[in-house]
């Protein structure tokens, strides 16, 4: 990768949300404003809401990394569920194995334990990410939570984040209860042209490059031309533009960089996205296009689950996800994946499978890794689907990759610099729980 070329400690442009990258714009600081009210006031909901990509995520993990200890958070992701299945949801983030309960005995033991936390002088708080996949039985449901009470106080805060459907879905006349409880509503716009520069130059900081400028001052404007200041757009895009620059040895990215990765990356200036177009290109990353020659993949990707093969995926030179929701290039919708798990990124000379801090993690051969040079037959285990890598290239390299780290002509053969910043988790380590 290009770590070593630019000097940096670590990738300035990931694509999971990472709480030490969170530029915090003025708009971005009064959500984060907003949210940490709920800790202090009982009363009504907090809403906020913003476009795909434009860091709802990154500002609720920063969020949480700043709870008091007093406060017993549970955290809901997954929303395309039924009211039951929400009630279980929050539950088990509280501890308990709810699994078998009727509705009933969930409300029971969900009212209990609020009141039981209110008494030890404990605060309790509910964030919901993805909400406007909410179902209007499960906002209902949502609803009648926040009206658990003592004599005094609400005992229970909500957050409720998403994209503005959110908006639609509360104005709705049979949600009109739940919306005269919304204490505070918020909207993230997308960074300004100034601020889009601003935030490049924040992330490159945090990954090391100090006062160092990496971009040329004419690439921010084309930056913006094509991202409209979308956080997760101008991440793909920067990350590809340094790929780029560090093909062609650069150490500096340029506008030709930046053309480069617009071409790759298929992308029209986004003034001239319709906003459902726009929504699609937000994706973590868009897929790798066809070659107009017509020439093979140079690898081939086999997805399979219980010895059998579910998707078959062809590999060119880009960069793929594979995660569990739709956005993702291989989607896997399997409770065991997270949302953005892992990334595959294809050149012209290797192929390097990376988790994306993912909960459950990736294996190859029973060793939890963090980053993998694949071999042709290796096999990688996320959750309880296996990615088979079958090497297509005419010719390959006669030394063997090891499994935790390429051998050194290898690397110089594929990613000039790179040897030094190969890195992997303990073997021993076994998958996390959320």
């Amino acid at each position: 990768m290009y770590l070593e070329p630019f000097k940096l400690k670590e990738l300035p442009f990931r694509l999971s949300p990472d709480p030490a990258f969170l530029y915090l714009s003025k708009q971005h600081a009064r959500a984060k404003a907003y949210m940490e009210s709920t800790i202090w006031f009982t009363d009504g909901f907090v809403v906020i809401t913003g476009e795909i990509g434009s860091g709802k995520t990154t500002l609720i993990e920063s969020f949480l990394k700043e709870v008091p200890s007093d406060v017993v958070v549970a955290q809901i992701n997954q929303t395309q569920v039924t009211a039951i299945d929400f009630l279980q949801a929050v539950l088990a983030q509280f501890g308990f194995s709810p699994f078998k309960m009727r509705k009933a005995e969930l409300i029971n033991t969900l009212n209990n334990f609020l009141i039981e936390q209110y008494a030890a002088g404990r605060r309790v708080l509910l964030i919901v990410d993805e909400a406007q996949n909410l179902s209007m039985r499960v906002l209902e449901e949502i609803r009648m939570l926040s009206g658990v009470e003592t004599t005094k106080d609400k005992v229970l805060r909500i957050i409720l984040a998403g994209q503005p459907e959110l908006n639609d879905k509360l104005d709705a006349p049979e949600l009109e209860q739940l919306t005269q409880r919304v204490r505070l509503r918020f909207h993230l716009q997308t960074l300004s042209e100034e601020e889009t520069r601003a935030y490049i130059q924040h992330r490159l900081e945090v990954a090391g490059a100090g006062d160092r400028e990496l971009f040329a001052a004419d690439t921010y404007p084309e930056i913006y031309k094509y991202t409209g200041g979308v956080p997760r757009l101008i991440n793909t895009l920067c990350d590809t533009a340094m790929m780029a620059a560090f093909t062609a040895d650069r150490a500096t990215v340029t506008r030709a960089d930046i053309a480069s990765a617009v071409a790759e990356l298929q992308w029209v200036d986004f003034a001239h996205r319709p906003r459902h177009q726009a929504a699609e290109a937000e994706r973590l990353p868009p897929r790798p296009p066809v070659a107009a020659d017509g020439r093979p993949a140079l690898a081939r990707l086999l997805v399979a689950t219980d010895g059998r093969t579910v998707q078959e995926i062809a590999l060119r030179t880009g960069r793929m996800i594979v995660g569990r929701t739709p956005d993702n290039d291989i989607h896997i919708d399997s409770r065991f994946i997270s949302r953005h798990h892992c990334q595959i990124i294809t050149t012209p000379h290797s192929c390097v499978v990376e988790d994306l801090n993912s909960t459950n993690g990736i294996f190859v051969k029973s060793n939890r890794v963090r980053r993998h040079y694949l071999n042709d037959g290796d096999v990688v285990l996320v959750g309880k689907h296996e990615l088979i890598y079958i090497d297509e290239r005419a010719a390959r390299s006669a030394r063997t990759i090891s499994d935790t780290m390429p051998g050194l002509q290898a690397l110089r053969d594929s990613a000039p610099g790179d040897e030094e910043h190969e890195e992997e988790e303990d073997a021993t380590q076994a998958p996390l729980k959320k």
